[in-house]
């Protein structure tokens, strides 16, 4: 009997919880990933999930050593606004997320979203971005298109050594059909 009772008071301490929660419309943002890594030119989604009790503004700014600036501005189904840096290249979401496309090494960086209620009350949440330069492709293009070429020199070589000994037999075969064959061999007396 003392189990059930414990268990009514914490189902009781958790539901004032909520209430307190929902009274104080809290802002609440889930992010699976943080920390993200992509290839100069893949494109990468920064997926977070806003929940909270009205219509919020999202914003999305963009932190590095050397700048800070804004990306866009949005409200679900209301308005959105993308500076003119980022129009061609963000996809923003009703959830809060948003899609960043053909990255750029100035891309690294740190990144926050900013939920604002109308009431005025704000929460942010921060993103780090690595974009790392695709430097072994050539690398491997390089080191394949000399293996290529090495051994088309090294058949070319061996297609030159072969016609030059067939050369020099043909050559050898002419000169022997162009001497005056000798069938009667005649002795002299000695």
């Amino acid at each position: 009997m003392w189990h059930f009772r414990l268990w009514d008071v914490q189902a009781v301490f958790l539901s004032i919880t909520l209430y307190m929660c929902h009274i104080a419309k809290a802002i609440s943002i889930n992010s699976p990933q943080r920390s993200l890594t992509r290839s100069v030119q893949e494109d990468v989604f920064f997926s977070v999930e806003v929940t909270c009790n009205e219509i919020p503004t999202i914003q999305w700014t963009f932190m590095s050593a050397a700048v800070s600036r804004t990306i866009g501005t949005w409200q679900p189904g209301v308005y959105t606004n993308i500076t003119v840096d980022y129009s061609s290249r963000v996809q923003p979401y009703e959830n809060g997320s948003m899609g960043l496309s053909d990255l750029r090494l100035q891309d690294a960086g740190f990144y926050v979203v900013t939920v604002t209620e109308v009431a005025g009350n704000s929460k942010d949440a921060g993103f780090v971005l690595k974009v790392n330069e695709v430097l072994y492709e050539d690398l491997q293009y390089l080191s394949v298109t000399a293996l290529l070429l090495a051994c088309l020199a090294g058949l070319l070589m061996l297609a030159m050594w072969l016609l030059d000994k067939a050369y020099r037999k043909i050559v050898a075969w002419r000169h022997r059909k162009q001497m005056p064959e000798n069938d009667a061999t005649e002795l002299q007396p000695l």
